[in-house]
């Protein structure tokens, strides 16, 4: 459920970023910017340019959100089992400690000395076992946030180069099926022209 609330604020987030950038471009167009003001083709075709990023965009968040969400869902499982492994070992430490506590004072009063010496390595033992066991889990702890860290930054970063490189797949499609002959003989005198003006 909490995922879902975050994806829904993620996709909400891109949507409304996309809305943004298409004002502020039909805004500059129609202001003038640079190069004149742009026809109303040319805006419709921006404008469904922007809505096809948006699409794409949802698309790869909805796609891509539930294999890292599964891969964060076993790690996760991983270190559950992990801390369960050592409660049931100092759960065992602790019985062996009673265990030696119970044999220990059955033994007679004539071995009184040798008993609290093993009473005494018994509490040592325990005292080790526990502060190993929570060095142990908080080694495991802090290396497991450090790998979901370290995989949601590999995640992040996977995303981001293939949104990239799907819009510039994308761009480069629609200015080969866009780009019409007078358009390319206006690019290159306009190319020519200024090359001339540096020299």
């Amino acid at each position: 459920m909490k995922c879902n609330g975050k994806w829904s604020k993620g996709i909400s987030i891109s949507l409304a970023a996309a809305a943004i950038v298409a004002i502020s471009t039909l805004a500059y167009a129609s202001s003038g910017g640079e190069g004149g003001s742009l026809s109303p083709a040319k805006l419709k075709d921006l404008l469904w340019r922007t809505l096809n990023f948006a699409v794409l965009l949802v698309v790869l968040i909805k796609v891509l959100s539930k294999p890292i969400a599964n891969g964060l869902r076993a790690r996760q499982q991983s270190i559950k089992e992990q801390f369960t492994d050592l409660e049931e070992r100092k759960a065992e430490a602790d019985r062996a400690y009673k265990t030696y506590e119970e044999k220990l004072a059955s033994i007679d009063q004539e071995v009184s000395d040798i008993i609290q010496a093993a009473l005494a390595q018994g509490q040592a033992e325990k005292e080790r076992i526990i502060e190993e066991a929570k060095r142990s889990a908080a080694d495991i702890k802090r290396q497991a946030e450090m790998a979901i860290q370290h995989e949601l930054a590999e995640a992040k970063l996977r995303l981001r180069t293939e949104v990239a490189n799907q819009a510039v797949v994308m761009a480069e499609e629609l200015i080969r099926k866009n780009l019409q002959e007078a358009d390319q003989v206006k690019l290159i005198e306009d190319y020519l022209a200024k090359v001339g003006t540096v020299q």
